[in-house]
């Protein structure tokens, strides 16, 4: 990128953003924050303090990246960014409440932005790097297993095997790439997500016609997940998945 560089730390949650950002360096920018945040779990601290940005396109980079990972397992993007005001104290005792641009908490300052990370509970998460081969399905269903069990979600393993199966079967006929699978609890749902290093992404298009071989796939994640979906990377893909408990027990009843 000629005019704004991204700095990532491996050693920190903070990626610093330098130069101007305009619509010409918008999706070069948010590839590259997509991307650290898959290769760091956990939320992770955009700072602004030396960044420009230009245009409306640029403003909305943050935001849209935030969107896009909102279902992954265990990510979150904060802004530190001294434009904002200083974080609001609503109630005694409880942590402070940062600003939001555009959808986007933010403090003022690095410090700031790294104490709220450090106050909050980290993240319950599980992930495996597989070889696309036979037998990474079972390995990625051990991991669902395990996870479920651990989380109290026990309910979740059948349907969740069911879609970490087909995710990762995909990438083993088609990607064929080395793959990432992560898994994590969040707010009661369970996230599965697996990464591979092919630009194709899935499409669905509704029920298959009875005399098809193959391609039910995506409709067995479709029918096991309350929302799915792929995000590109520059160098592939994340498709995810979100399990709500109660519609494992509206199946049963």
């Amino acid at each position: 990128m000629s005019s704004c560089l991204v700095e990532i730390d491996d050693s920190s949650a903070v990626v610093r953003l330098t130069g101007t950002l305009d619509a010409a360096e918008a999706e070069a920018v948010r590839g590259a924050l997509l991307a650290c945040l898959w290769d760091r779990p956990g939320p992770v601290v955009a700072d602004v303090t030396g960044l420009r940005v230009a245009d409306p396109i640029g403003r909305a980079v943050f935001a849209d990246v935030r969107r896009e990972v909102a279902d992954w397992p265990a990510v979150d993007l904060l802004l530190c960014d001294p434009a904002v005001g200083r974080p609001v104290q609503v109630d005694a005792g409880a942590p402070p409440r940062p600003a939001m641009v555009a959808g986007v908490p933010a403090w003022p300052t690095v410090d700031g932005a790294l104490a709220s990370v450090a106050v909050a509970p980290l993240a319950a998460v599980l992930t495996a790097e597989l070889a696309p081969a036979v037998g990474a399905a079972r390995q990625a269903r051990d991991l669902v297993t395990t996870g479920c069990r651990r989380w109290g979600m026990e309910m979740l393993t059948d349907p969740a095997s069911i879609a970490i199966t087909e995710m990762v079967n995909n990438v083993v006929a088609h990607a064929r790439t080395p793959m990432t699978v992560r898994l994590a609890p969040q707010d009661g749902t369970l996230h599965l997500a697996v990464r591979d290093y092919s630009a194709r992404r899935p499409t669905f298009a509704g029920l298959s016609p009875p005399n098809r071989v193959g391609g039910r796939g995506l409709l067995l994640i479709d029918t096991v997940a309350r929302r799915w979906g792929s995000s590109a990377l520059p160098d592939g893909k994340v498709v995810w998945c979100v399990l709500h408990p109660e519609d494992e027990v509206a199946h049963l009843s």
